[in-house]
């Protein structure tokens, strides 16, 4: 569908990446990952034409229709929410016009017998026929859907767009992209303005997707339930890996493994067939074996040295003063804004060394809320008591948006730090993976992650014993998201994180407050036990919902299609899963027959007696591996279609 060849980007006298070449085929699901700054953004704008590569090429084939969305928009501030999505639906609204226009002008003529009026009458025909093919008339039911899948209540849809923050605005364009329906879908990262309702609607939209999917997210567990592959930018490289995000963590570090062996063995191989050269140069009797063998080495394709990246990841909190049992105690807390009541007599009471966490949807107050507990919102009803010697640290959805942009990275931490920090402001710095030259660059050149990873630690190098941070893993690459995740499971003050990130909450939080109509809701247990409940609770709800709107009568003359129609479908899952694991064992066996092919490669004696009959076959294995995996991506991929049927 996409063909990328050999393509190089540069900024200035910097390589980004060179020598990129990948395919994205038909259905594809591909997580796009990698450091902060290695590049991933600009090469989603390379694929969508937004860029031109400074060498190499894309090939694209014509009318194919690609959605992007940015990290960063401009948006149209003159229409509403329902309007500036329809407004994204431009064939659709063409289609609409010309039907208009043309029933207008039937509509006032009254040669029904001429050609002209024939013409104008099939124009019509097919001009209609082509907007009920998209699905013209279920245009307004498919917007109030994708809005309402997103968070925005149908009271949102006629509201300016200029009257919502910057990650609503971002959902709107999010909306926008997806209702366009394109062939290729190149999202960089979609889940950061997103509530987890939401991103658990997308993954479902992505199920039923019927296009090819590149995905920039730093969410491990969305790119493990929609992705089948991973491609990863890294040293200016891309390496592609058709397994979803957990399982390349995994082969990423057996090829490292894998490579390393063979680069050391071509290394003994080389310097063996170096010595012969150098022993028997000048003896005329091994002067034809010293010509094969400089021949083999100039012909010798040689294994790049594993380049790990050894930079110091590791953060630890220091000198933190010990708060007293209470930390922070609300009573009766409201607030509303306007007509608009957010929160309604509210208890909360935080105790020392507790690690919690607010979730819910966005918009129902769980920022509100927060920004109350820490004092940065003074007009409210009820209150609030801080305890003795608790020191705030928070940690705004803004705060990277705060800082200088005219200083750079080494002055916004040398002005935060304070005690002992001054003395290890670098070795902090490098924590944060800002190294050597990074520490000099300014503000305004840092990309999002970088911002988000500066800021993060111009907050956490303050000393503070109750930490609030209101959605600090937007923008963070995976390791500084682990560097935090570590630090913070070490911290022995009071943890308050608001977050829609599943698998950065899981481990870390040990109680989980729900923040939803006015009210806040306690749940015992983590993240991944809360969502099970709700989801149940969801379902539960839509059962009764169907048994109310049922009849008795109704109720028993299907009970038993119903029977039938549900043991038909367990069978065909049954089916579908039997099938998996008889080719996941084929691959199994594949993967050990290449591990062990492997090994005959990177054998020095393997050169070069059996290395081309060893390649040939290699290639062939590969081959068979990758067909095979495309077909248990395709066989999953199904059940997991049918299983989102189910439910």
């Amino acid at each position: 569908m996409i063909s990328v060849s050999d393509i190089a980007v540069y900024f200035g006298a910097r390589e980004l990446f060179s020598g990129v070449t990948f395919n994205i085929r038909a259905r594809d699901r591909i997580g796009l990952t990698g450091l902060n700054g290695t590049g991933k953004s600009t090469l989603l704008k390379v694929l969508a034409g937004e860029l031109t590569p400074d060498s190499g090429y894309v090939s694209k084939p014509r009318g194919l229709r690609i959605g992007h969305l940015p990290q960063h928009i401009h948006v149209n501030d003159t229409r509403t929410v329902f309007e500036e999505v329809a407004s994204s639906l431009t064939e659709l609204n063409m289609l609409e016009t010309e039907i208009a226009r043309l029933t207008d002008e039937l509509g006032r003529r009254e040669d029904y017998h001429t050609e002209e009026y024939l013409n104008l009458a099939n124009r019509l025909a097919e001009t209609t026929e082509r907007f009920h093919l998209l699905e013209g008339d279920r245009k307004e039911l498919m917007i109030g859907r994708t809005l309402t899948g997103l968070g925005f209540r149908p009271e949102d849809f006629d509201q300016p767009t200029g009257t919502f923050s910057g990650g609503w605005r971002m959902r709107i364009e999010l909306a926008k992209v997806l209702l366009q329906q394109p062939d290729v879908l190149l999202l960089d990262e979609p889940t950061n303005h997103l509530d987890i309702e939401s991103i658990q609607w997308l993954e479902d939209y992505f199920a039923s997707f019927k296009g090819s999917l590149v995905l920039v997210s730093h969410d491990k567990a969305l790119l493990d339930h929609v992705t089948i592959r991973t491609l990863e930018l890294e040293n200016r490289r891309i390496t592609d890996y058709p397994v979803p995000y957990s399982r390349y963590l995994v082969m990423k570090e057996e090829r490292m493994l894998q490579q390393e062996a063979a680069y050391r063995n071509q290394q003994k191989w080389i310097e063996q067939t170096e010595r012969f050269i150098e022993r028997f140069r000048y003896k005329a009797t091994k002067a034809v074996q010293v010509q094969s063998r400089i021949k083999q080495l100039e012909k010798l394709k040689r294994v790049d040295p594993v380049e790990p990246d050894n930079r110091e990841v590791h953060f630890s909190f220091r000198g933190i003063e010990r708060s007293g049992d209470i930390v922070v105690e609300m009573k009766n807390i409201s607030k509303a804004f306007g007509e608009n009541q957010v929160l309604n007599n509210i208890d909360l009471l935080i105790k020392r060394g507790e690690k919690l966490a607010f979730v819910g949807r966005n918009g129902e107050g769980k920022t509100t809320l927060a920004r109350i507990l820490v004092g940065d919102l003074p007009d409210y009803e009820g209150a609030r008591r801080t305890g003795t010697k608790v020191q705030i640290g928070y940690y705004a959805q803004d705060q990277a948006e705060k800082l200088d942009s005219t200083k750079t990275v080494l002055d916004v931490i040398d002005d935060a730090a304070v005690g002992e920090a001054r003395s290890q402001i670098r070795n902090l710095l490098g924590a944060f993976l800002f190294q050597g030259d990074e520490v000099e660059k300014k503000v305004s050149v840092l990309s999002g992650g970088e911002r988000s990873r500066l800021a993060l630690l111009q907050l956490l190098i303050r000393p503070a014993n109750f930490l609030v941070l209101d959605e600090p893993t937007n923008h963070l690459d995976m390791r500084t998201k682990n560097i935090l995740k570590q630090a913070l499971k070490d911290f022995s003050g009071t943890l308050l994180i608001i977050s829609h990130d599943r698998d950065f909450l899981d481990g870390l939080v040990d109680t989980i407050y729900e923040v939803h109509g006015h009210k806040l809701t306690q749940h015992d247990g983590d993240i991944y036990r809360f969502l099970e409940k709700k989801k149940l609770e969801s379902l539960n709800d839509l059962d009764r919902k169907e048994i109310i709107a049922q009849s008795p009568q109704e109720e028993d003359r299907g009970s038993k299609n119903n029977y039938q129609d549900r043991k038909r479908r367990r069978n065909e899952l049954r089916s579908l899963q039997q099938k998996i694991d008889k080719l996941e064992i084929e691959i199994n066996k594949l993967e050990s027959m290449k591990e062990a092919m492997e090994k005959q490669l990177e054998d020095p004696t393997t050169y070069p007696i059996d290395f081309d009959r060893l390649s040939k076959e290699y290639a062939d294995l590969q081959k068979n591996l990758s067909e095979k995996l495309d077909r248990w991506a395709e066989l999953h991929e199904e059940l997991e279609n049918k299983v989102q049927t189910e439910s």
